[in-house]
């Protein structure tokens, strides 16, 4: 199956794109180099500038994702004018965002300046940022809409990270003189790989610049303005409720962006345990587009149910092999201290992504279909529910109130599309085999807790990981948990024999 075979390939470009990202968070955490609050103050610049694109992306991709497969059946490339109108429209987005940004920035004094002043300092810096991470989230839906999910997580995840290593290669040489001209070079870290992926299109023939209005375009205008205006609200209320957390506890509590960079520390590895959705929701995007197109109900059931159990199966392992490794790495990584406050904030949005991945690619499957003003439902229903109850949680239980307010807020919000999806077209993301997956996971942790319980340091971290990594992954092949475990499997064991 080809989504199973992009979705490893994009899963292992994510996974090394993580590697660089932990030595970047081991760097910008270990005790001598960056303080704590200019972390925070990295971590407030992506989540500001993420919300910006939410906000100037006008819902072009998914524009980008429904539409796709009309515009490519009955129009030659050189006369597909969708990636020429979606570009033009979020840099208008971008615009009016920068505009009312500036003319709000007496706002972010107000909120910021006590708690997080260096935010107010580089406020202005954050636009580049968010201006390319915009550009390069349009380009990015049109490229998975082309089945080129790899390259672009190869951008996103590996090459923007290395543009930050490069960065903090030359702090700490000496090159970039103080952080002022870090923070400032690092604002166009997201502009960069923008820039890659445009050349990348344009150098495989994929992108064409046309402003003539198709006949596609007016066939469709009126539905396409429809599933703007409805997904374009759905879209920016979930990607807030992501990012609302970051900016509440820079803004709230005491020293602000030190404790927005240890909240950070455990929002990067909880990242981790995303990385296979990550995959499997660019490399599903297309066919769940085609196979609506197609009315193929059975291929979508088969999508969503492997799509659930290979990434609850993922979740579930990085998930305790970060947990049970937690402590003992920050402190034989020789991590600040402070950082030990972030172990209880992963455990908790740890658990938000088990259950997020775990009911598969619903969001995905509600967007590509007839249903999609379902986004627009679901997604007032989270932010209703996360946003007061992550103020309230924050002001009264401090760093670990978001964490305690996202995970109620996501497990209502996947219950509620898991539902809605099951009454509208009985589809239904879980099986036996999740059971087990989440049984044999306890089991193999409690085994693997009680084995190396003494053992601390480098060697028990190994002696953990190895020992988990092996029961969990015989388990997994001798419950077959997922129909995908067989294929790869063999193909690892010919491979191996042909060598």
């Amino acid at each position: 199956m080809n989504i199973r075979r992009q979705s490893i390939i994009s899963s292992l470009v994510i996974y090394s794109g993580f590697a660089v990202g932990l030595l970047n968070t081991y760097i910008f955490t270990r005790q001598g180099y960056f303080s704590e609050e200019e972390y925070g103050l990295v971590t407030i610049f992506i989540a500001i500038a993420t919300m910006m694109s939410a906000v100037a992306a006008m819902a072009m991709p998914s524009y980008i994702f429904k539409f796709h497969p009309y515009y490519n059946e009955h129009l030659p490339p050189k006369k597909n004018d969708m990636i020429s109108w979606a570009l033009l429209v979020s840099f208008i987005g971008f615009l009016l965002v920068m505009g009312a940004g500036m003319a709000m920035k007496h706002l972010v004094i107000k909120k910021f300046g006590t708690n997080s002043p260096q935010l107010v300092t580089y406020y202005y810096w954050i636009f580049p940022l968010g201006l390319g991470l915009t550009t390069y989230t349009i380009l990015e839906a049109f490229a998975w809409s082309l089945h080129r999910s790899v390259i672009t997580n190869f951008f996103r995840e590996v090459q923007w990270r290395l543009f930050t290593t490069i960065l903090i290669v030359l702090y700490l040489s000496g090159v970039v003189k103080d952080f002022d001209l870090f923070i400032k070079l690092f604002a166009f870290t997201y502009p960069g790989i923008a820039i890659g992926l445009l050349v990348y299109l344009w150098w495989k023939k994929d992108l064409h610049f046309h402003f003539s209005i198709s006949k596609v375009t007016r066939r469709y205008f009126g539905k396409i303005l429809a599933l703007c205006s409805f997904v374009y609200t759905g879209s920016l209320v979930f990607t807030i409720s992501q990012v609302f957390d970051t900016i509440v506890i820079a803004s709230m509590l005491k020293d602000g962006s030190a404790k927005a960079g240890i909240y950070g520390l455990a929002t990067i590895m909880t990242a981790i345990i995303q990385a296979p959705q990550r995959g499997i929701i660019a490399s599903s995007i297309a066919h769940l587009s085609k196979a609506w197109k197609d009315k193929n109900i059975p291929l979508i059931q088969k999508i969503y149910q492997r799509s659930s159990i290979n990434q609850l199966i993922f979740a579930c392992a990085i998930f305790l092999l970060i947990w049970m490794n937690f402590r003992d790495g920050i402190l034989s990584f020789n991590i600040k201290p402070a950082y030990l406050e972030a172990a209880d904030i992963f455990f908790l949005l740890g658990l938000t992504k088990i259950i997020d991945m775990g009911t598969g690619v619903n969001a995905q499957i509600i967007a590509t279909s007839t249903f999609w003003k379902f986004e627009l439902i679901s997604g007032v229903v989270l932010i209703s529910i996360m946003l007061p109850l992550t103020y309230i949680l924050t002001k009264n239980y401090g760093l670990i109130g978001p964490a305690i307010g996202s995970i109620v807020s996501i497990t209502i919000y996947n219950i509620l599309r898991t539902a809605f999806l099951w009454k509208k077209f009985r589809l239904f993301p879980l099986s036996w085999q999740s059971l087990y997956t989440l049984i044999l996971a306890a089991a193999v942790y409690i085994v693997c807790y009680f084995a190396f319980k003494e053992i601390h340091g480098f060697s028990g971290i190994v002696l953990r990981s190895l020992g988990f990594m092996l029961l969990f992954g015989i388990g997994v092949i001798y419950l077959k948990l997922t129909p995908d475990i067989a294929p790869v499997w063999q193909t690892i064991r010919n491979k191996w024999r042909s060598n």
